[in-house]
């Protein structure tokens, strides 16, 4: 799936540290811990709590924020809709690790085992 420049160049723009108290909102919400959102994000991108930290208090965008990562191997195992797009038909990979990151933390709002998002461990 082909999305817009201007939606990729939005993204890549955005600020880390402005969507993380949503990601944060979201999965409390619903019962889950932050350490858990926190496994979550360790697990895509290889970034612990302390890099977490760092990334926000620099207000890193999304295109250092994941030029930083080590995104897993098995992150392609990532797959199904997320705001309207099938990411693993997503062409521009900054949008498309933008949106692994998004279905994991949907994942863990709608209460899926920590086994299962993070794709068998």
């Amino acid at each position: 799936m082909n999305t817009s420049a201007t939606h990729n160049q939005r993204i890549a723009k955005m600020t880390f540290a402005l969507v993380y108290p949503l990601y944060l909102a979201k999965v409390e919400k619903k019962g889950r811990t932050k350490e858990e959102l926190h496994q979550v994000i360790e697990w895509l991108t290889g970034f612990d709590a302390n890099k977490l930290q760092d990334l926000i208090k620099e207000k890193v965008t999304f295109e250092l924020f994941f030029q930083q990562a080590t995104l897993n191997p098995n992150a392609h195992l990532i797959t199904g809709v997320i705001c309207g797009y099938r990411i693993e038909d997503i062409e521009n990979t900054l949008t498309q690790q933008v949106r692994y990151l998004d279905k994991l933390v949907d994942e863990l709002a709608k209460g899926r085992k920590m086994e299962k998002i993070l794709r068998g461990l």
